[in-house]
């Protein structure tokens, strides 16, 4: 498939633009890392004016998929884990252009997995965490076992992904084959809450107890990297919080993940009085002696 290929990739391997060229085959095992198709082409650039260009090939009989992807693109997926095929794809393809060993640091650098990296890492992952444990809660509350089921599924998959980020490592698509080596114990959460024979409404409830306990054990990890920005000044606005550079990447879950906090006494929050002296803005600052009391 390399020679057929060849002219595609050599074209793009000659414009100065391009980083790095790899090539993606798929394995039997595990269809879902190319999106069922037998070839995979990934072609990373500095910048073009779509973050994502994809095309597609017919070759006697074989799909193939060609994805040119930007660098800024390409380390948002790794931040964030919202593309966990990527890992995949540059650990294992095979690298047909690398311009100046540029997927050879980025290989190094997923291997080492640098210190400031994990913490952002779990940072967006437990704050994923909480919105799903929350919200898989209130369904439960509700009587709503199904709902709650399915919150509680994706709640147990950020807290596996959390266990590998907390051993240094980088979630890949296998995760569960990651986590049972790692913490047994949460997979094991995991198979009792898809295989066990009890009512669904007994499983939930064993299962948010458990989870409460660990997600408790790891709120002060969670926490690190937002309350660490947040000291860097004294009070902050919910807007500020969602135009910093490095929270952006929270999205959607940032609210839910700040009131968490909140409610657990890590932030604070600060009255600032309004225009109409009946209505305060709320501001909020990072409580420095529940910190210092390793709450």
């Amino acid at each position: 498939m390399e020679q057929v290929l060849r002219p595609i990739y050599q074209e793009r391997a000659s414009q100065s633009n391009t980083l790095g060229v790899i090539l993606v085959e798929k394995r039997e095992e595990q269809s879902n890392v190319t999106d069922t198709f037998d070839t995979v082409l990934l072609i990373i650039v500095k910048e073009a004016e779509q973050p994502v260009f994809s095309k597609h090939y017919l070759y006697e009989g074989n799909k193939i998929a060609l994805h040119t992807v930007t660098e800024k693109l390409i380390r948002k997926w790794l931040l964030i884990g919202s593309n966990r095929k990527v890992v995949d794809w540059i650990f294992f393809g095979r690298v047909l252009f690398d311009r100046n060993e540029f997927l050879h640091k980025l290989k190094i650098e997923l291997q080492e997995f640098p210190y400031s990296g994990r913490k952002i890492k779990t940072g967006i992952q437990f704050s994923k965490l909480i919105r799903r444990y929350l919200e898989g809660k209130e369904y439960f509350d509700k009587g709503s076992y199904l709902d709650a089921y399915n919150h509680v599924v994706d709640s147990l998959h950020h807290l596996g992904r959390l266990s590998i980020i907390d051993s240094g490592l980088y979630p890949e698509v296998t995760v569960w084959a990651q986590v049972k080596k790692i913490e047994p114990a949460i997979y094991k959460l995991y198979e009792e809450l898809v295989t066990s024979n009890e009512p669904i409404e007994k499983r939930l409830e064993l299962l948010f107890l458990a989870s409460e306990f660990l997600i408790h054990s790891r709120t002060r990890d969670g926490a690190q990297h937002i309350l660490e920005v947040m000291q860097t000044k004294e009070m902050w606005t919910i807007q500020e919080l969602h135009d910093h550079h490095e929270l952006v990447n929270y999205s959607v879950d940032l609210e839910v993940f700040v009131e968490y906090l909140v409610d657990k006494g890590y932030i604070q929050i600060e009255p600032i009085a309004a225009k109409n002296d009946r209505i305060f803005h709320r501001h909020y600052k990072v409580n420095k002696d529940a910190l210092e009391m390793g709450q």
